[in-house]
């Protein structure tokens, strides 16, 4: 039951992502940057409501005692308004298409952030795939008639952003890094929105009051999707997530084409294709690594698997072990 629950949460969220596109449109009035600070300026006070709420406080002051989290989730936060503006230009540009390819690639992009920044050992469908990958941006760079370097800008700004996540620990839960995030961000948003104000150039006070609702609901929009989808980490395993995540640049690229119309010729079709072949190539390896060390701790803890420590070992093994 917990399971099935957490799948559905985390369909939700990820589907929520996936409808990111059809908002943006609705704000394509405002500046790429504007929306971003407007962004993370309202998402401080959402977080902090939810984080009173649900009793986080506490773990969020312990976080903001450990400068060298709060530095890692402050670069990471950069990171990811890196991600959000490159994501928002995309859209309201009219290369939705592109923006999905960018999600596609990001797990391939992972894989090799591990083996160049992390001196990870990758097995050998791991290469495969990655190797799959550069295939296919040759291939798109051909069908576009360039690099396609919102895609590759996505998935390697939102791939920097998981890889500062992993080093902060796995005990920071999403919603207090995402606090901590917000206010780092927060001065930044402060001044930069003043600024627009200031200069006649802002679109907070155009169209009221739509255009500023629209505007501070980007604070909930970067909320809304995030808690059902912590929810949904707790209930279901991690291959699950991952397999989830595909459910958001599917939509993005069927609103793509079927919403906003943008064109998708043969070659394109054809480089998405080996993309997904990568994907494929992946997501089957890590099915059989999580089968094989599934497979292995059950010997490990079965019946007989182990034999009893000697007098000996006992006298060897360090206390507390």
């Amino acid at each position: 039951m917990q399971s099935r629950q957490g799948i559905l949460l985390g369909f939700g969220a990820y589907f929520i992502w996936g409808l990111f596109p059809l908002y943006f449109k609705l704000l394509e009035d405002s500046g790429t940057v504007e929306i971003v600070l407007h962004r993370y300026l309202w998402a401080l006070p959402v977080c902090a409501l939810v984080m009173a709420v649900t009793g986080g406080l506490p773990q969020l002051r312990e976080v903001l005692r450990t400068p060298r989290r709060v530095a890692l989730l402050g670069t990471a936060a950069l990171s990811l308004a890196l991600t959000s503006g490159v994501y928002i230009y995309a859209v309201n540009s009219g290369h939705v298409v592109e923006a999905s390819l960018g999600y596609f690639i990001n797990p391939l992009v992972t894989v090799a952030l591990g083996v160049v920044v992390l001196r990870e050992r990758p097995r050998r469908a791991q290469w495969w795939a990655v190797g799959i990958c550069a295939v296919a941006v040759a291939v798109l760079t051909v069908a576009y008639g360039r690099l396609p370097w919102i895609a590759l800008g996505l998935a390697g700004s939102f791939g920097v952003y998981g890889l500062l996540k992993n080093r902060v620990g796995g005990d920071v839960g999403a919603l207090v890094g995402l606090t901590v995030e917000t206010l780092a961000l927060a001065p930044i948003a402060v001044v930069g929105v003043a600024a627009y104000a200031a200069s006649g150039h802002g679109t907070f006070t155009a169209d009221p009051p739509w255009q500023a609702l629209l505007l501070a609901s980007g604070g909930l929009a970067i909320v809304a999707p995030l808690l059902p989808f912590a929810a949904a980490a707790r209930r279901v395993p991690l291959i699950t997530i991952g397999l989830l995540q595909y459910v958001t640049p599917v939509l993005q690229l069927l609103i793509g084409v079927a919403l906003f119309h943008e064109s998708m010729p043969a070659s394109r079709w054809i480089g998405f294709g080996l993309v997904w072949t990568a994907l494929s190539v992946l997501t089957a390896d890590g099915l059989r690594a999580r089968a094989r060390s599934q497979a292995a701790r059950n010997r490990s803890t079965a019946p007989g698997a182990l034999s009893a420590p000697s007098d000996k070992d006992a006298k060897r093994a360090p206390q507390g072990a």
